[in-house]
């Protein structure tokens, strides 16, 4: 029985010692290595201290040391939290009040900007860690023997209404639950190099360390700034001969306008998941005829139930107007799909995706309310305490049995592979930077637009808002379209008629 994430790790190292186990560029480590440098690291973390189960920060762009760091909080008993440094100090203090990490793993050329947010005292940084020193690898396994599945492994922060990002708590239990199914459905050999796009802060890449550390898979690090040269992505993937990808649909719909699958040649490829939002079934259709050889699968969920609680392979052609399917749930997943009056719908009808599992998040750190509001007992369940997450997400089954996705109950949405809570926009907008007397933010998930309606005398320029706005919220997060109003509309309750609003922009 597999108690935690690095079990999976060792048994690994032990078999694929000189296997290449991350590629950065011209930079290469293999499974060794990766293995001595991560429990020197987790040595210095404990060195003080005999600490467990506390969060631990990374503040490094996506590299060979931040693989090393994640691997080394989980090896010294405690949460890695990794954090994007494109993201604004302000957004960044945020988290760290909330969560209160007992470290920050940073490096030289971010200790500047890591220092405004936390005492030095709080930071380890990692270019000063003198990796030749003795390992005591029977103290980090006496270690691990108090570490069970139930752990906490990571936290990643999500999306929050009141201007602070949520930390959803995910655990070693959920994660290998999750790992397990793929390697059974999907049939991962031993020799996957995968490309990886997804930044640290995603729980695409998490999964992308789990198979790393099962299964002693090749992690191919696509730099950031090859986002905008999707072509020069595709050749790093033919270069590497990548096996595997897991990508938000966003640049898979830039490759599929830009037909650059014609051009180029990935015999290698065999597997594709896709998830974090629509993939225009047009553009899906493209990839599938181009790569005819390759699986392809739909993966849908939430970061409340670790990855993707539902799945479709696509085994059948999907006509370019018919919406591709999320499809049946994992395995050890259920779901329930309940009607405005917490019932299993019945045909023909739509409901909320709730879901059951052990793959449900352990809730949100240090955020009691928002775990109770999110977290509840399954309303079909009166005899003994169980819990569901409600989505929020809107539902239907078509003739096949298959889940379809409809929308959001709510104004939570994914936008370019990042979950956002539209409130929380408009929380900085209107509270934080006090931009406007009031404000509405509404999404075109058609276009991928995130509109902002704004109270104000007169106009504000584009250039203003941005500039303001990138201060404190990420790029992803600021609004693509700004529009001016006397006065927001209001329903019959007072609160701004957001119905009213969507429809001013035909949504």
């Amino acid at each position: 029985m597999i108690k935690n994430i690095i079990e999976y790790f060792v048994e690994t190292v032990n078999k694929n010692n000189n296997k290449i186990a991350v590629i950065e560029g011209e930079k290469i480590i293999n499974f060794g290595e990766l293995d001595r440098k991560a429990i020197i690291l987790s040595q210095a973390i404990i060195s003080d201290n005999d600490f467990y189960n506390q969060p631990i920060a990374v503040f490094l762009p996506k590299t060979i040391d931040s693989i090393i760091s994640d691997i080394a909080i989980t090896y010294s008993g405690n949460i890695y939290m990794n954090l994007d440094i494109k993201t604004p100090i302000e957004r960044i203090k945020n988290i760290v009040n909330l969560i209160n990490p007992k470290y920050i793993i940073t490096n030289t050329s971010n200790l500047i900007l890591i220092n405004e947010v936390c005492p030095s005292e709080m930071i380890i940084n990692i270019d000063e860690i003198d990796f030749d020193v003795f390992i005591d690898s029977q103290f980090i396994v006496n270690r691990l023997e108090r570490l069970i599945d139930a752990d906490p492994l990571c936290i990643i922060n999500t999306s929050g209404s009141t201007g602070t990002p949520k930390g959803v708590v995910l655990n070693h239990k959920s994660f290998i639950d999750f790992t397990e199914w793929s390697l059974d459905t999907f049939n991962f050999s031993e020799q996957e190099i995968i490309g990886s796009l997804s930044p640290l802060v995603f729980d695409i890449y998490s999964f992308e360390l789990c198979l790393l550390m099962a299964k002693g898979s090749t992690l191919l690090l696509i730099p950031d700034a090859l986002a905008a040269f999707p072509i020069k992505i595709l050749n790093l993937l033919e270069i590497h001969k990548t096996t595997f990808l897991f990508w938000v649909p966003t640049i898979m719909v830039n490759i599929a306008n830009m037909d650059l699958l014609t051009s180029i040649n990935l015999p290698t490829l065999k597997t594709v998941w896709f998830a974090g939002e629509v993939f225009p079934t047009k553009q899906f259709n493209y990839w599938r005829s181009n790569l005819p050889k390759v699986l392809f699968a739909n993966l849908y969920g939430p970061i409340e139930i670790t990855l993707d609680c539902t799945y479709f392979i696509v085994n059948r052609d999907v006509n370019d107007d018919e919406a591709l399917p999320i499809g049946i749930p994992c395995k050890n997943t259920d779901i329930l799909i309940l009607n405005d009056n917490d019932q299993l719908i019945q045909n023909g009808e739509e409901g909320e995706l709730c879901v059951r599992g052990t793959s449900l998040a352990m809730g949100y750190y240090n955020n009691p309310e928002k775990t109770r509001e999110a977290f509840v007992q399954n309303p079909l369940n009166k005899s003994y305490p169980e819990t569901i997450y409600r989505t929020g997400d809107v539902v239907a089954l078509n003739d096949l049995g298959e889940i379809i996705f409809k929308g959001r109950k709510d104004s939570l949405v994914k936008h370019l592979g990042y979950r956002i809570e539209l409130g929380e926009i408009e929380h900085v907008i209107v509270n934080t930077l006090k931009l406007a007397k009031n404000g509405c933010v509404v999404y075109n998930s058609s276009k991928k637009e995130i509109t902002l309606f704004y109270e104000a005398m007169q106009e504000i320029s584009l250039a203003f808002f941005r500039k303001e706005i990138t201060t404190v919220l990420p790029k992803y997060m600021v609004p693509t379209v700004y529009i001016r109003m006397d006065e927001l509309p209001r329903n019959t309750n007072g609160k701004i008629d957001r119905l009213q609003l969507k429809k001013t922009v035909n949504l």
